[in-house]
């Protein structure tokens, strides 16, 4: 299995039993919520890698330096 389908899996295993542990509650904001507790440890991690290069990190990243600091304090990782 490659390294994408484990994390994708990792995904939805924990989606599912996300849902199962709501025990018939509707769920509210699941979109949010799983971008927000993903985002935050992807970036530590390639912030990690990077040697806490913004610069680096964004390119790694596909993302503009500007919106990757911006990430960064959403997150409080600045």
């Amino acid at each position: 299995m490659s390294k994408n389908n484990s994390i994708e899996q990792s995904v939805r295993e924990n989606l599912h039993s996300y849902f199962r542990d709501l025990g018939g509650e509707t769920p509210d904001g699941v979109y949010d919520m799983v971008v927000r507790l993903v985002e935050k440890p992807l970036l530590e991690v390639v912030m990690h890698h990077a040697e806490n290069n913004q610069s680096r990190a964004a390119e790694w990243l596909g993302l503009n330096r500007n919106t990757l600091r911006k990430k960064l304090v959403e997150h409080k990782l600045l």
